[in-house]
């Protein structure tokens, strides 16, 4: 699982080309989501930031902005859809419930994008 994190990080920290599986897509989504937990609540425990917004938090998110994007694009490719879709991302609690329905889909056939992928 975190091998999967690394590898959207340290290889494919922009790579909007491509497929992505869903292991890889959902164990991106889950190690950066249990990262972003830890540094919130190190912002909350040392009060670094205001109210709202943690400091070490919101420089995770930033940090990871990118990635996460390519990584949700190839994950699009996957199921044949273009990475034009994440701009669902922009009508509130719908668009995101589409996004997430679209991540689940299993892909096993070759399609635009490529080749299809050996794992899940």
């Amino acid at each position: 699982m975190l091998n999967n994190y690394i590898d959207v990080l340290k290889n494919n920290y922009a790579n909007f080309n491509g497929r992505a599986t869903r292991r890889q897509y959902w164990s991106y989504v889950l190690v950066s989501f249990v990262i972003a937990l830890l540094f919130n609540i190190i912002d909350r425990i040392i009060g670094a930031g205001s109210e709202q917004f943690g400091l070490f938090g919101t420089f995770y998110s930033l940090a990871v902005l990118v990635p996460t994007l390519a990584v949700g694009c190839r994950r699009l490719h996957d199921t044949g859809r273009s990475g034009w879709w994440l701009f669902l991302y922009l009508i509130p609690l719908l668009g995101a419930l589409i996004l997430v329905i679209f991540f689940v889909f299993k892909s096993g056939h070759d399609n635009e994008y490529g080749a299809a992928p050996s794992s899940l």
